[in-house]
């Protein structure tokens, strides 16, 4: 596989000259500069593909092309929104920018409650502690009827923490579930927003009467109106799958394990409709086998996420290494390598360790830590790439 790197732009603090001595090979970026829902001109386009090869490398990915809230929603802007859609996709297949990782999951993209928790080692790692999570969800965002959500052991977990909840604990809370972890991924809630709370609320508000049914046919609605341009330009489409993959906030999340992702890919059955396939965020799921789904879909991938997580029975995950946990990342290079070695992959989040926490980077994006992950998958596809010569698997 193609080994490739999330790359938050020329303002990102770890430089595309540093990352052409570790052996990154392709670029997985965004236009974070143009407010979502607007049209990615060719002329931009152009100027960030030429900046990244003017470094050695090449524009990979894109992740991500976000969709808009309206489209995921059915708002009365929705078509003006898929045209607008269309017209930044036909100006990356001008460029030759032809996979786009995208996700569908409402309002929040991915949650964590901790992004610091101490490991053992003297390193760091992105942690989910439902307790906490349903916390911010009852007693903070104050959603109605929240505690139906949560089974008795969760709650008897939450009574223990009110206790020693403090304002500034509670402050933290809110940066790591909706501001510290999403502005620089949708650009819903910004760290300069003064009422994160607030516009959060608001944002929900936006899915009362959207369940799983009407979010599904949004997504079908959506893939159908871009597919012809992406035949026409060979755009591969990956849509990211939910992080966690469970219900939470009272939103529909529908892809989350192997009946959602069948769903989607039978719903619009064109081959450039595909996956992404994160196989962090599918472990953080008990309900999923991860390897399992890896074989059934990787004709249908276009892009891999490599890291895994451990799930706790309380519910609980934390980010384990990438050559532990649940995810087995062993046997998904074994599956990838073998099924399409042209691939794009990353490896995702990873711990700060060796000073990265001092730098100011975007949580789970840290540079040391990311850098012993590459070099940990990269010695896991050179053996299984020597093993695939040889005729051992």
């Amino acid at each position: 596989m193609e080994k490739t790197w999330r790359w938050f732009g020329p303002k990102d603090k770890i430089t595309l000259d540093m990352l052409r001595q570790i052996g990154v090979e392709g670029i997985v970026t965004s236009l974070h500069h143009i407010a979502n829902g607007e049209v990615w001109s060719l002329d931009e386009v152009n100027k960030m593909k030429e900046y990244i090869e003017s470094h050695g490398l090449r524009w990979s990915v894109v992740e991500s092309l976000p969709v808009s809230e309206s489209i995921k929603y059915g708002g009365p802007d929705r078509d003006k929104l898929i045209e607008n859609y269309k017209e930044s996709l036909r100006n990356l297949g001008k460029a030759g920018v032809k996979t786009i990782c995208y996700n569908f999951m409402p309002v929040l993209d991915w949650a964590r409650t901790d992004l610091e928790y101490p490991n053992g080692d003297g390193t760091s790692n992105l942690y989910f502690n439902k307790a906490e999570f349903a916390y911010f969800d009852i007693y903070i965002l104050k959603r109605e009827n929240a505690e139906k959500d949560y089974d008795a052991v969760t709650l008897s977990r939450v009574e223990d923490l009110r206790p020693v909840m403090t304002p500034d604990a509670e402050h933290r809370l809110v940066e790591n579930i909706i501001v510290k972890t999403q502005g620089f991924v949708n650009g819903n809630i910004s760290e300069d927003d003064e009422a994160p709370v607030a516009t959060f609320r608001e944002l929900l508000k936006l899915y009362e009467g959207i369940d799983r049914d009407a979010l599904r046919a949004n997504m079908k609605y959506f893939l159908e109106a871009i597919m012809p341009v992406c035949n026409e330009y060979d755009i591969n489409m990956c849509v990211h799958p939910d992080d966690p993959p469970l219900q939470i906030l009272g939103l529909p999340r529908i892809v989350t394990c192997d009946d959602d992702i069948k769903w989607f890919l039978d719903a619009v059955p064109d081959k450039h409709n595909g996956l992404t396939f994160c196989s962090g965020s599918l472990s953080a799921g008990a309900h999923n086998n991860v390897p399992e789904l890896a074989r059934k879909y990787a004709d249908r991938t276009w892009f891999v996420h490599l890291r895994s997580t451990s799930v706790l029975p309380n519910g609980d995950f934390r980010e384990a290494p990438h050559l532990g946990g649940r995810a087995d990342i062993i046997e998904l290079v074994r599956i990838f390598e073998k099924t399409n070695p042209e691939l794009p992959m990353r490896v995702d989040h990873a711990p700060l360790m060796l000073g990265d926490e001092k730098m100011g980077y975007n949580a789970g994006y840290s540079f040391h830590g990311r850098m012993l992950a590459l070099g940990q998958v990269g010695g896991v596809i050179a053996t299984v790439d020597r093993d695939i010569k040889e005729g051992k698997i």
